[in-house]
């Protein structure tokens, strides 16, 4: 490890930076860049779940927090994000040296996802938490009350912004958190840590672990956790489902997917290639509503597959920490050998490279995989059935609209969709027709202030707009006697 790697020793318990309870060797953070360790974190055991989750636990049932308004708690998580602004040059370096997203764009998204925190605090001071119904039974109050003690797990493809997510809604609704980064990515949300506590957030409210699997294991089983909200594979999603689902904890779930972008025989092709560059190759395809799966009409094939290579080949490829690069590494050398992995299944299966399929020479060093574009591609093929995660389009035929939105439908997964075309009309009804909980028209838009999630195996509930807030809240009716509206309105 280099003279100027990161160390960090200690997790954020109950107010306090303590040690591990039980020594375990720690966790090496390496440069997907350069291939080097730049940094250790602890490895979190039980003991110091248990640990950590009881603290929330005491702090939900006995501490302040829940009881002051949701602005007042607003305003705590205000002076947080004052207290991080001096320093986001300072963590946007720290996320590309993590995971490799260039400097150009972590300079962009890191002051972003401070945005979308406060988002998410006016959200819930602009919230009504007690509403009096009139119903034949007589008045009925209507209270949102925390859902409890959140066992938040965040993924590594963007981890500063993803902290943001997983512990502004919970704790703005006025739950206790434990919080629970990638172990691929776990230097950044220390700043984040530092901050909560040091504007005040009450000791045992937010909890900082780190650690790998074993450690999300022991958290999502707590039985003092009432709500796991997690974002990553479906798999391991599969596995929080059925361990949550035994003890009812509530869960939410952002999962994989294998998004389809179908193109239309009117489309523009500029309009098109702005949002694939985006769609498909952003992040080095490190996205799970990533447009993977290209349809195009047949008469327009060559030209899209013309325009989409010549998109993909202009992206440079390197060093994230060059102003020129716009593509950088995957975040890890695991990662780049899965995408190489299906790579190779694809041409087994027939697909046709028609550019990338390899490591760009000269940086091998790292964990880089050119910006590739498969044709002749079918969509029994596993390249177009599962996720890759990395930058890879499958570009398939249709004939019909019908068949474009049958061969969409035809996934396992239903994250986000798009339709790039110049009539509205038949913009909207492909996006009623695509079975997926996010889509876009000629363009591939995150759109923080809409509800963004999935259906069949993209997992279960919201994470953005009102209601990444709301999901954090429990409905509890009271009856009222005669008399008592007044203390509920």
């Amino acid at each position: 490890m280099s003279s100027s790697a990161t160390e960090r020793t200690r997790f954020l318990i109950d107010g306090e930076w303590r040690r591990p309870l039980t020594p375990a060797p720690p966790i090496p953070v390496i440069s997907p860049s350069l291939g080097q360790q730049i940094g250790v974190v602890p490895d979190a055991g039980a003991e110091d779940v248990d640990q950590a989750v009881r603290a929330a636990r005491r702090s939900l049932d006995e501490g302040t927090w829940r009881r002051l308004s949701a602005a007042e708690r607003a305003d705590v998580l205000e002076n947080a994000f004052k207290l991080l602004e001096p320093r986001l040059d300072e963590i946007a370096h720290l996320v590309t040296s993590e995971m490799g997203l260039p400097t150009s764009i972590a300079g962009q998204q890191i002051p972003g996802a401070l945005a979308v925190g406060r988002y998410f605090l006016d959200v819930a001071r602009r919230s009504t938490v007690s509403e009096v119904r009139q119903t034949v039974y007589g008045p009925a109050a209507v209270v949102k009350e925390p859902v409890g003690v959140v066992a938040s797990i965040a993924p590594w493809n963007g981890p500063f912004n993803m902290a943001i997510a997983k512990i502004v809604p919970p704790l703005v609704a006025g739950c206790s958190v434990v919080y629970k980064p990638a172990p691929e990515t776990p230097l950044d949300a220390y700043y984040i840590a530092e901050a909560l506590d040091e504007a005040g957030v009450p000791a045992g409210v937010f909890n900082y672990l780190t650690g790998a699997r074993a450690t999300g294991q022991a958290l999502v089983a707590h039985p003092g956790v009432d709500k796991v909200s997690f974002t990553g594979s479906t798999a391991v999603g599969r596995e929080i489902g059925r361990e949550c689902g035994g003890s009812f904890k509530r869960v939410q779930l952002e999962l994989g997917g294998k998004s389809a972008a179908i193109v239309l025989d009117d489309a523009d092709i500029a309009t098109t290639m702005a949002g694939l560059a985006v769609g498909t190759f952003f992040n080095t395809g490190q996205v799970c509503a990533a447009f993977s799966r290209i349809l195009v009409p047949d008469r327009r094939y060559d030209e899209v597959i013309a325009a989409l290579v010549a998109t993909a080949e202009s992206f440079v490829v390197g060093d994230p920490f060059e102003p020129r690069t716009t593509m950088g590494p995957l975040v890890s050398k695991r990662q780049q050998e899965r995408v190489l992995g299906y790579i190779e299944t694809g041409k087994a299966e027939g697909a046709r490279v028609a550019t990338g399929g390899g490591v760009p020479p000269g940086l091998e060093h790292g964990a880089y995989v050119q910006p590739t574009v498969f044709t002749d591609t079918d969509n029994s093929m596993r390249i177009a059935r599962e996720e890759i995660f990395g930058p890879v389009a499958s570009v398939l035929r249709y004939r019909t609209l019908d068949e474009a939105v049958r061969i969409a439908n035809d996934s396992d997964y239903g994250l986000h969709g798009g339709v790039f075309t110049g009539d509205p009309e038949r913009a909207a009804e492909v996006a009623r027709k695509v079975r997926t909980g996010t889509f876009s028209v000629n363009s591939f838009t995150y759109n923080h202030q809409a509800p963004f999630g999935g259906v069949k195996q993209s997992g279960v509930g919201r994470d953005t707009g009102p209601e990444a807030v709301e999901a954090y809240y429990e409905l509890k009716t009271v009856n009222l006697a005669d008399g008592m509206a007044p203390l509920f309105a």
